[in-house]
């Protein structure tokens, strides 16, 4: 089994940062696509960024281009999405989500429990 402990979630006003980790552990053989979601109140839950070919390749929803950046961690085996520049609309709870291959080749789509985020004006 693969599991995912997301934490750095808070409040902040907004204009300030965060950084959200996501520690992968358990039976890990690669980390290939990686992402970060974001459920709002009343909203559907939303792809923020996401890397894909071990990290190499990494796309934004419009919203946060230019504020997020994902990255990953190899030695460490975590996903980190940095934000900053928050906004109000940037609230809600992020989900982490991470696809690969244990070490016995099966491949895996495994989800945190989630971290809240609460920008505040």
């Amino acid at each position: 089994q693969v599991q995912l402990v997301e934490s750095g979630g808070g409040s902040v006003q907004a204009g300030g940062s965060l950084r959200l980790t996501c520690t992968v552990s358990g039976d890990v053989f690669s980390v290939n696509d990686m992402g970060w979601y974001r459920q709002s109140p009343q909203k559907q839950r939303e792809l923020v960024a996401s890397a894909t070919r071990g990290g190499a390749v990494t796309t934004y929803v419009d919203s946060v281009k230019g504020r997020f950046t994902i990255s990953k961690d190899r030695a460490e085996n975590t996903v980190r999405l940095q934000m900053t520049n928050l906004r109000p609309e940037d609230t809600g709870v992020y989900y982490c989500n991470v696809q690969g291959f244990t070490r016995t080749l099966i491949e895996y789509d495994s989800w945190g429990q989630g971290t809240q985020v609460t920008v505040s004006s």
